[in-house]
């Protein structure tokens, strides 16, 4: 393996040296754990003339390269999770059909007092002054200030259990 290092090391440095006047000292080294030493055949002289055109060139023209091998071949763009698992198959068109129908079910809400009843206006406060930690005044002023978003980006869960709390209390509380 070290053989194929050293090897490597100085192809790249002699490229170098040709390319510029300062000598580059950099080296990348590609470890490859599919190939053996021992066990290494002889690349066939054919795909060693196409690997050595690729690498001539640009990003642009790879891209364009990636592209056009992608049309003539019929190979379709995969996207892989970002744990790099295998790609899940493509659902048939009924699974797909199902899945558009079915509406998402919305799990985070914004709580918004939209409205109060005037002779429990103490006991609102009070209970927005806990579940905002306001001071007592800021809890009135908004409050009064009413409608307005109490929350942002609450759980499903959350977001009705405060609304029971609120509405039993002769609020009335909107879920968006």
């Amino acid at each position: 393996m070290s053989f194929v290092i050293r090897q490597s090391s100085r192809s790249l440095l002699r490229v170098a040296s040709k390319r510029t006047t300062t000598p580059i000292f950099t080296s990348a080294i590609r470890l490859n754990s599919t190939v053996v030493e021992s066990e290494s055949k002889p690349v066939d002289p054919k795909i060693t003339a196409i690997v050595s055109e690729i690498s001539k060139l640009t990003l642009l023209e790879t891209s364009s390269l990636i592209a056009e091998l992608k049309t003539t071949l019929n190979i379709p763009d995969i996207a892989f999770s970002a744990a790099g698992a295998a790609p899940a198959a493509a659902p048939t068109e009924a699974a797909a059909e199902e899945v558009k129908e079915e509406p998402q079910e919305k799990t985070i809400f914004n709580i918004k007092l939209a409205s109060f009843d005037a002779k429990n206006k103490a006991k609102i406060i009070k209970e927005v002054k806990t579940l905002l930690g306001l001071s007592l005044v800021e809890s009135k002023k908004f409050v009064e200030s009413a409608p307005k978003v109490l929350k942002e980006n609450v759980a499903k869960e959350d977001a009705e259990k405060i609304k029971t709390t609120l509405e039993g209390l002769g609020a009335k509380v909107d879920l968006e």
